[in-house]
């Protein structure tokens, strides 16, 4: 099943339930919260407090995807802000294996980041832990960057393992996506798909958001 996942990184801080609201009415079904501490990437966004208000205002999922060095020490404080979905980096995580059940403890559903220039390899040991596996597909820190084709081995990978494993976790890629690359990210095996610049950027957030997961769905029935 395929999902649009809209990132509030890219809308108006100013109005964030209007920003959930209308991404939702096209589509959305989870919402992504990029949290950067300015330290693991260049760039500071929210914190729990935020995350607690857009729990007031929708029913969907929250995906707290944590950039933040030492995320164990703020995974509860999310949780309890009412984050449904947190996934951690690989490369910040000393003691991966640890951080992804203190996540389950608290009641989230456990999922893993690897950057475009880290392995599948990296997170082997931890698939059968997780319930998903976010691929950047850009360099983390920074909404509206250009998609790195590189990544889409990474997703064939991933979905490939888990068919030859018998895991159930699933696929999620955040960076670039759009219109125009959409398409092969679906092929690749993507079923959640984080957007931002693509559906707040320009024009009609409703319609945008529409129109990407039209293309992202017909991509898939090609693909089957």
């Amino acid at each position: 099943m395929i999902e649009l996942a809209p990132s509030i990184l890219s809308a108006d801080f100013a109005h964030l339930a209007d920003a959930v609201r209308v991404a939702t009415a096209g589509g959305g079904s989870v919402i992504h919260v990029d949290v950067m501490d300015g330290h693991f990437v260049p760039n500071i966004t929210v914190g729990p407090p935020v995350v607690k208000s857009i729990r007031k205002v929708t029913d969907l999922p929250l995906d707290c995807h944590l950039m933040i060095e030492n995320p164990d020490r703020y995974i509860p404080d999310f949780a309890a802000s009412g984050a449904n979905w947190i996934s951690v980096h690989q490369e910040t995580c000393v003691h991966l294996d640890r951080t992804l059940h203190l996540i389950k403890d608290h009641g989230c559903r456990a999922g893993v980041v690897i950057n475009p220039a880290t392995p599948v390899a990296a997170i082997s040991e931890v698939l059968g832990v997780i319930d998903y596996v976010l691929v950047m597909s850009v360099n983390p820190g920074f909404g509206g960057q250009k998609f790195i084709p590189n990544t889409l081995h990474k997703i064939r990978q991933l979905t490939e393992i888990r068919s030859e494993r018998g895991l159930n976790y699933r696929v999620e890629v955040d960076g670039g996506v759009g219109p125009g690359t959409v398409a092969e990210v679906v092929q690749a095996g993507a079923e959640i798909l984080v957007a931002g610049n693509a559906i707040f950027g320009s024009g009609d957030p409703t319609k945008n958001a529409a129109e990407l997961l039209k293309l992202a769905r017909e991509a898939a029935l090609v693909k089957a």
